[in-house]
């Protein structure tokens, strides 16, 4: 076993909160769908058996401090408090026994509400906007709960949806929920607690921020009167549990917004229209003074919600100076989150910038990476490549609310990386019940991970690659500059294939299965980019081509598609000087389900911000010697001049053989889709073979 790498020393101190030690700087952030008290289950609220196993595998992994996702105070379903489960409490109680074994901490988050950010659905948003319906699903989903604000405003995700004013009897009804849940965590053995949040745009916050809150009673105007309710939460909390039982903050340092549903890019000079540096620095001060412990700190809100949910887009440790401020303001402990680099944040922890180094994802995807950490063995981790494409995919476009799937919904914190995080009854790995020989055709990321897994299972396995390189089309989508994460991820795929007795032969096409001395077949051999049958097209270049490298582009470049790849390459082209123009049919860029808004907000903004052009429910008809002749959704035809057109229009799959008795097609071969769909099929079909 290696020993410790020095660079990470000041991660593995002791630090406290209140009189509680936590043994390492290493907080597991809150993440939604991993509440110990169940999340979006049509049964209400439970102790959350799947939930509890995520963390303790975590525990037993050296985390320092766990805090799990938001607990709602009321059932999301029903209605019920959770105070009023006894049960839940006595099972959380046994719980925290096993927790404490591993000498982890760990601090239950506590919800006021969503309030406007509450991520009404595509199905329940029809429901909610008729009186009858609404009222006939009130004992069931009381919806006008869950969207109460402090004052009558727009839902963030369905614009047309007007929050109802939450009342001063609610308010009060709430502070009182979370001193009887915060007793009942404590009685159950917890650290302490934590409450959500003013931060994100929650509903604690939309009080604090004067944008969100109109009011004129005691919970509106001044400074004091809208940072009350989150300072009588506490002060119910510390009445009810005793003043030295621990209560952290979910704290958004800024709220980075330049207005309703437009917030404000990383270096941007703007005009702050939510929570600004001057306002924070007292707010942070106050609310030290009305009893919290510590701030559990980062930016935005959902209005700019690629702060507190960074795509791979935004920088590394990208709240570490905003938060690094905020600490000279307070005496209590201030943790850190934001796609925090292990190295930046151990560095920060030793110069006194912050206390803790807060992370989310990347325990999603490797529960063992502070093991690794502590073991000088980076490498092996697997990394989050920022994706939100299994644990948090809340996606919307014009007109749309929440398009997620119910099905996501009720499964959050999912991995598109690791599909046995959050899911470990359907996904686990067992020994196979006959070993066979089995060869895996195309060697991309579905490949490799059908071989891997294969090979988990005691199979002999053999993966053939066509070309020189592994990697598949990913090699493509993991070139541009801000993809360094995706190509972590292809350079720790082709380690783990070496860590297997799995046979690689690369620069193999397979033409005739029956040569392959195989017992099963697995075909990953990808898909094919779409061609669009428009005159000029021949003078495009294909996305993959461009991405790759092996077509070059000029200045002004067009790129047909504002999908997620279209948008990703004008992006790319953008910071390498050039002038992208994106033409997209659709009425909004990236409608596709399942891509996070974080996303696809952030390129949406960027675009919006730095003024590149977007021509949307706008057609190509052709692609001229001097750029592209369009027609909008009026009929009208109109040129655009460009150097270079790229073409990024879908893929179709390309399967080199056909599904068939002991011949399994997975992948983007079976059916196009993401790095989310290609591992967990993978999955489907070798856990049965």
């Amino acid at each position: 076993m290696n020993e410790m790498n020095e660079k990470y020393a000041a991660l593995f101190t002791p630090w406290k909160i209140g009189n509680v030690e936590i043994k390492n700087r290493i907080v597991m952030c809150p993440m939604g769908g991993t509440s110990l008290f169940g999340w979006f289950e049509l049964t209400g609220c439970h102790f959350d058996k799947e939930a509890a196993k995520l963390f303790l595998a975590r525990a037993k992994n050296n985390v320092g401090l766990i805090i799990p996702g938001i607990a709602p105070l009321r059932d999301t379903f029903w209605g019920k408090w959770l105070w009023q489960n006894e049960k839940m409490f006595a099972d959380l109680k046994e719980f925290m026994e096993e927790i404490h074994k591993t000498g982890a901490k760990l601090s239950i988050q506590l919800t006021a509400g969503m309030g406007r950010s509450w991520a009404i659905t595509e199905l329940v948003a029809p429901l909610h906007k008729n009186k009858f319906t609404r009222a006939l699903l009130k004992p069931i989903l009381d919806t006008s709960h869950e969207l109460a604000s402090p004052s009558p405003q727009p839902s963030r995700w369905a614009h047309d949806i007007e929050c109802p004013e939450m009342t001063v009897e609610q308010i009060h009804e709430i502070i009182e929920a979370f001193a009887k849940t915060a007793k009942l965590c404590r009685d159950a053995g917890v650290d302490g607690v934590e409450v959500h949040a003013v931060h994100e745009g929650y509903l604690l916050d939309q009080f604090a921020i004067e944008f969100f809150n109109k009011r004129t009673d005691e919970y509106g105007g001044s400074f004091e009167n809208r940072y009350r309710f989150a300072a009588e939460v506490v002060k119910a909390i510390k009445e009810a549990c005793g003043a030295d039982y621990p209560v952290s903050l979910r704290y958004s340092v800024e709220s980075k917004m330049k207005g309703f549903c437009e917030g404000a890019m990383p270096g941007e000079e703007y005009v702050e229209v939510g929570r600004a540096m001057a306002e924070s620095e007292r707010a942070a001060k106050y609310l030290q003074d009305a009893g919290y412990d510590m701030l559990n700190a980062d930016n935005g809100t959902y209005d700019s919600w690629y702060w507190a949910h960074p795509p791979m887009y935004m920088p590394e440790n990208c709240n570490l100076s905003d938060v690094a401020h905020i600490k000279k303001f307070v005496d209590i402990p201030v943790v850190c989150a934001g796609r925090m680099d292990a190295e930046v944040g151990a560095r920060a922890v030793a110069d006194g910038l912050i206390d803790a180094v807060g992370v989310a994802r990347q325990f999603l995807v490797d529960p063992e990476w502070v093991t690794k950490l502590i073991e000088d063995r980076v490498e092996d981790i697997k990394p989050c490549i920022c994706c939100h494409a299994g644990c948090f995919n809340f996606s919307s476009s014009k007109g749309h609310a929440n398009t997620q799937d119910l099905t996501d919904t009720m499964g959050l914190a999912r991995c598109a990386l690791n599909p046995e995080t959050m899911q470990s009854k359907k996904y686990y790995v067992t020994p196979a019940k006959r070993a066979k020989k089995i060869a895996v055709i195309g060697g991309g990321i579905g490949g490799m991970e059908a071989a891997i897994l294969a090979a988990k299972r005691g199979h002999s396995v053999t993966l053939y690659e066509k070309s020189d390189r592994l990697g598949g089309v990913f090699v493509a989508a993991a070139a541009p500059s801000f993809k360094e994460k995706d190509r972590a991820l292809i350079a720790w795929y082709i380690r783990e294939l070496g860590r297997h007795p799995i046979t690689v032969k690369m620069n193999t096409e397979v033409t005739d299965l029956k040569a392959l001395d195989a017992d099963e077949v697995i075909v990953a051999t990808g898909a094919v980019a779409k061609k669009i049958p428009v005159k000029g097209a021949e003078r495009a270049v294909d996305a993959v081509d461009y991405l790759l490298g092996n077509k070059t582009v000029g200045e002004r470049v067009v790129v047909i598609g504002g999908g997620l790849t279209g948008c990703e390459i004008a992006y790319e082209l953008y910071l390498g000087g050039k002038k992208p123009t994106v033409v997209e049919m659709q009425d909004d860029l990236i409608t596709t389900k399942g891509i996070c808004l974080a996303n696809t907000s952030y390129l949406r903004d960027f675009f919006k911000t730095n003024k590149v052009p977007v021509h949307l429910e706008t057609a190509l008809c052709e692609i001229t010697d001097t750029g592209v002749l369009l027609r909008d959704k009026e009929g009208k035809t109109f040129s655009v001049d460009a150097d270079s057109v790229i073409l990024s229009v879908g893929y179709n799959p390309a399967p080199a053989f056909k599904k068939a008795r002991h011949v399994h097609v997975i992948g983007d071969a079976a059916s196009v889709g993401n790095l989310r769909t290609v591992i967990w099929g993978a999955w489907d079909v070798v856990m049965k073979l």
